[in-house]
């Protein structure tokens, strides 16, 4: 499981001219579900996005969660996170998870996070969306669950 964490002033996702998702300060998840991703995956990158502490405590230092200051979570799918582009020019995804697949693991993030506490906001699982943001820092993170070194 592959995702890219921003730290957000404020995001949305459209999709069309809806807003399905929204929220103000907190985290952007974007999400690549890759095959053979599993429960461990999914609990490995959640926690760790969960406790991650790039926010600012009194001293300005990024010693605060998204948990500690009350902020929301945005969680959007992206498979593309999955692609490889080492070889050609034309990105190979042939390691992204099949829909199916990718669908459960997101669904199943979006309501784990939730069963922790987090208030999580979510795009919408193969639709084409627009995602708006404002970097806050700009902060921005990668966790992969099969680099765990």
């Amino acid at each position: 499981m592959r995702s890219v964490i921003q730290r957000v002033s404020s995001c949305r996702v459209r999709v069309e001219d809806n807003v399905v998702g929204q929220i103000g300060p907190g985290l952007l998840v974007l999400l690549g579900v890759e095959q053979g991703d599993g429960p461990e995956d999914l609990r490995y990158t959640a926690d760790k996005l969960l406790g991650l502490r790039v926010f600012n405590d009194d001293q300005g230092k990024m010693n605060l969660s998204v948990q500690d200051t009350g902020g929301k979570i945005l969680v959007v799918s992206q498979f593309t996170l999955l692609g490889d582009a080492r070889r050609g020019r034309r990105p190979s995804f042939i390691r992204a998870a099949d829909p199916e697949h990718g669908k459960r693991l997101y669904q199943q993030m979006i309501d784990y996070l939730k069963q922790q506490g987090a208030a999580v906001e979510s795009g919408q699982f193969q639709a084409d969306m627009k995602v708006e943001l404002i970097n806050d820092g700009p902060v921005t993170l990668l966790i992969d669950s099969r680099k765990t070194f």
